[in-house]
């Protein structure tokens, strides 16, 4: 069986699965790499990199932009794959990341946590940087494709639809989460179907990205036969040896059950999934204390409000000090058993949806 290879702009990916962006410190440059050499796209994140890579001499933001182009440059010594960065809309130095993104040549740059309509005017004539926003609705994605058409000249090379069971921050109320109208099955005809306008109208394929709860080869060939061309995976990385966070952070995913898996309200002002422990519940019971804003690193947080840095949580987090952080996670984390290459798990889900291709046929008789 041939799976067929994912086409971004002039990228051939022969692996359609792309690595989703976790911060802080979960995908950097040696999960990214892995993932970039077994054919799929790699991708670092770029939140919170100044704490990982802090620098006395420079400030939170400026530590930032360093640390990006650091794990850019390492991941290139590591694969000659494809890597990708996710830069958050909401992020405070959205746009230098953006910038460092593009005169650093990453292969691709996705973005979500809010509509990027600006996003190609950080492109340069030399740029090689493909552009992908990251939407929850087909609205969305026709308003993007608009704007970027009209004041740019350019439509978007791919669009990832991440669903409400995506782990981390979630473009969605908290009353739709469950409602299936907003599930990633119904998303995906939706965003196929506003983007096939444009598609035919300029006569460029842009092709869909499923995001949100898929886990196993079965989940992406069951979303791909609802017209996506290819899949966002992230949780399924974190319990990779190459995944960046701590071997605590990659625990609690296996010792997680599933009613572990709770729905929190973020500092910055949106729902998150993440994985319940002792941190979460003191936040529940009103044991976090309001803080002073040390970084400035999202414009949508809350200080007068917020019971805890999230920011703080996360890289505590991806160092293993779960009682001063908690982790994000998809809905489907508790599913993780064991501990895999990134080669393995490659493996496993090529197998996976080979199998569920050939069951397709099988059943069919075409």
């Amino acid at each position: 069986m041939i799976i067929q290879e994912l086409k971004i702009g002039g990228l051939s990916i022969p692996v359609p699965i792309i690595q989703g962006g976790m911060g802080v410190g979960i995908s950097m440059s040696g999960l990214a790499s892995a993932v970039a050499n077994q054919g799929g796209v790699g991708v670092i994140s770029a939140a919170g990199l100044g704490l990982v890579h802090r620098n006395s001499a420079l400030d939170y933001l400026e530590a930032n932009i360093e640390g990006l182009k650091l794990e850019l440059r390492k991941a290139r010594e590591k694969t000659q794959g494809i890597i990708g960065v996710n830069v958050m809309m909401a992020m405070t130095n959205f746009a230098d990341l953006v910038k460092t993104s593009i005169s650093e040549r990453a292969d691709i740059i996705f973005s979500g946590a809010g509509l990027p309509l600006d996003l190609p005017k950080y492109l340069q004539p030399d740029s090689i940087t493909k552009l992908v926003p990251i939407v929850s609705s087909g609205r969305a994605a026709k308003l993007i494709c608009d704007k970027w058409k009209t004041l740019y000249d350019y439509l978007p090379d791919a669009i990832v639809v991440e669903g409400p069971k995506a782990g981390g921050h979630l473009g969605f109320k908290n009353n739709t989460l469950d409602d299936v109208k907003y599930s990633l099955e119904e998303l995906v005809p939706e965003v196929v179907n506003a983007v096939s306008y444009f598609e035919e109208k300029y006569g460029q394929e842009i092709p869909v990205i499923a995001a949100g709860g898929i886990y196993n080869g079965k989940d992406i060939y069951n979303i791909l036969q609802k017209g996506a061309k290819g899949v966002q995976m992230g949780t399924r990385f974190v319990t990779s040896e190459e995944c960046d966070a701590s071997m605590a952070f990659k625990m609690s995913y296996i010792n997680a059950t599933e009613k572990d898996i709770e729905i929190i309200q973020s500092p910055v002002g949106m729902p998150g999934r993440a994985i319940h422990n002792s941190f979460i519940e003191k936040v529940k019971q009103g044991l976090k204390t309001p803080i002073k804003c040390p970084f400035h690193c999202i414009r949508t947080c809350d200080v007068s409000s917020s019971p805890y840095c999230i920011i703080t949580a996360l890289y505590n987090a991806y160092k293993g000090n779960m009682k001063s952080g908690y982790a994000f996670a998809g809905s489907n984390a508790y599913m993780a058993d064991k501990i895999n290459s990134v080669k393995d798990i490659f493996t496993e889900l090529k197998e996976e949806l080979n199998n569920a291709i050939q069951s397709a046929k099988d059943k069919t008789g075409f």
